[in-house]
């Protein structure tokens, strides 16, 4: 088993930035490629960003490409959402995800609860 935790999310104005962390307990962290998913209000559950487990490669959906960045810290058993120039478009709960490679929520083994992020226009 492994176990998520998010922080980081609130409320930001347009054009604003803000850091989402996970922190994992459990399982072998370094054992799992580590995604960010959304779900905005009446849509369904997007992909954001993912990273290997060795940190080396991203890939990111095309919305977000140029503000977003994903990273980690193996040693720290977490990994990071910087998001930059937000948009009210952003808005949405980020989820923090462990499992193989890949965009797919169908591949996420561990989900994490979730963090709130609003953004005001």
């Amino acid at each position: 088993q492994v176990q998520l935790v998010e922080s980081g999310g609130g409320l930001v104005q347009a054009g604003g930035s803000l850091r989402l962390s996970c922190t994992a307990s459990g399982r072998t962290f370094s054992n799992y490629a580590m995604t960010w998913f959304r779900q905005a209000p009446g849509k369904e559950r997007e992909f954001v960003a993912t990273v290997s487990w060795s940190g080396i490669s991203t890939y990111y959906t095309d919305s977000v490409k140029g503000r977003f960045t994903i990273s980690r810290e193996n040693a720290k058993n977490t990994v990071y959402l910087q998001m930059n120039s937000l948009t009210p478009e952003d808005t949405a709960v980020y989820y923090c995800a462990a499992g193989p490679w890949g965009s797919s929520s169908s591949l996420v083994e561990y989900w994490g609860q979730g963090t709130q992020v609003t953004v005001s226009s």
